[in-house]
């Protein structure tokens, strides 16, 4: 007898306002779609309180704070059961708004990865409870500020909380000539002698960078080794426990600036999650979709795009947006949106690849994945600040072309029936 558990992933989830009672139009279509699935994913990029936190230094772009009240929607109304909160808002509100969101999903039984009080607790697997399978996830951020990594803890001493981080290492390699001409310059721009040399004729630092003589220019990223070893190590203990492990992973990180295209280091280390024991990596991030890739028996979604995105209703931002932007000491958030918006040409409102996206389901039977469907939505480009952001099912295949565009890079082989798309395995 065949046991079969499905799974739902959408991407980021950047909620700023409470659903509308009765829904919106479109809402029916995507919550049917994801009701029909046992495990239910989304990335959940904002922090949750009322100003229980203070603003941090540095934001992940938008300081973002959401009334409690939405995580009532994401779970009785859209209908979610699994969440990652490791991203680049996670700190915004420094570590109280990190721990008031903690508590109020804990609040809730909504099970999440990615953060916690300490190192140990951001790293640890959840595990959800599927009616045929459990399901354990692992949340991983490659973007964040330094200070929000979470720390071990002691015998002697508490652990910090924050995120469970996913640094990189990055090479710059350049071919003889260039390698010369930025050689000359370091040694032109020394403060003394040999202050240019790392040590090897093969290698200069300028500008506070490290350049290799190659044969060619490139830059070469990989991820942090011990970043690594820690997260597959998770990996392996998770799928002693579960039936399947899921693994959140979070990155803006280009290949040589294509936001469509992930980093290296990034296809390095989903590729070793899957070799580990995971069966799918659900990645998000850049608010765009990036391929999907079919690798040893798993799945890898290098980011699903959008599924909220709502940075421009936020209800405050602290004293730092608005002398960031020069604005005068009484502004107040609307006219700080008006503001960041310009005359509404920034790249946010004219990329129509921010407000379309797929929400991604798959099968597992006994073990493998057998098939992978995606349902194509959008966020509503066309509409005013006050309603932008939320999914409704797309009435065309440009999204699902475009995704079969990006998804041939890798080889997948994607085929559209009726608005829908499939990936056979």
């Amino acid at each position: 007898m065949k046991v079969e558990t499905s799974v739902i992933a959408t991407g980021d989830a950047l909620i700023t306002r409470t659903l509308p009672s009765g829904g919106y139009p479109g809402f029916p279509e995507i919550q049917k779609i994801i009701s029909r699935y046992d495990v239910r994913f989304s990335n959940l990029e904002t922090t949750v309180h009322r100003q229980e936190g203070y603003p941090a230094a540095f934001s992940g772009g938008t300081w973002t704070m959401a009334d409690p009240a939405i995580l009532d929607d994401l779970k009785g109304q859209f209908g979610f059961n699994l969440y990652n909160t490791a991203n680049n808002h996670s700190l915004d509100y420094e570590i109280a708004g990190l721990l008031a969101t903690i508590r109020h999903l804990e609040e809730r039984n909504m099970p999440f990865a990615g953060t916690g009080r300490n190192l140990g607790e951001a790293g640890a697997p959840t595990y959800l409870e599927a009616p045929q399978a459990r399901v354990a996830m692992i949340g991983v951020s490659a973007s964040f500020y330094p200070s929000w990594i979470a720390g071990n803890s002691r015998i002697d001493m508490v652990g910090r909380p924050g995120l469970n981080p996913l640094r990189s290492t990055t090479s710059y390699y350049l071919a003889e000539e260039q390698f010369g001409q930025v050689k000359a310059l370091a040694e032109k721009f020394a403060l003394r002698p040999g202050a240019s040399r790392p040590g090897s004729e093969n290698q200069v630092r300028f500008a506070g960078t490290v350049f290799h003589l190659g044969t060619e220019n490139m830059v070469k990223s990989e991820p942090h080794k011990k970043d690594m070893e820690r997260i597959l190590g998770n990996i392996k203990d998770a799928r002693r426990q579960a039936d399947y492990v899921l693994v959140s992973l979070h990155a803006h990180a280009p290949e040589r600036g294509d936001n469509s295209e992930p980093a290296s280091y990034l296809k390095t280390f989903a590729r070793a999650c899957i070799d580990a024991g995971a069966i799918a990596v659900l990645g998000h991030g850049p608010h765009v979709m990036r391929p999907i890739e079919l690798y040893n028996g798993g799945v890898i979604f290098y980011s699903l795009g959008n599924f909220i995105f709502q940075p421009d209703t936020e209800s405050h931002q602290p004293a730092d947006a608005f002398e960031n932007a020069s604005l005068h000491p009484h502004a107040l958030v609307g006219e700080y949106m008006d503001h960041r918006a310009g005359d509404g040409s920034r790249s946010a409102f004219t990329n129509q690849e921010v407000w379309r996206a797929v929400m991604a389901g798959f099968n597992l039977v006994d073990g493998k994945i057998t098939q992978v469907q995606l349902y194509p939505i959008t966020l509503g480009m066309e509409l005013p600040r006050s309603r932008i952001g939320w999914p409704s099912l797309l009435g065309d295949n440009a999204a699902l072309e475009y995704m079969a565009e990006l998804c041939n890079r890798y080889g997948t082989k994607v085929r559209i029936e009726n608005a829908v798309a499939y990936i056979d395995l």
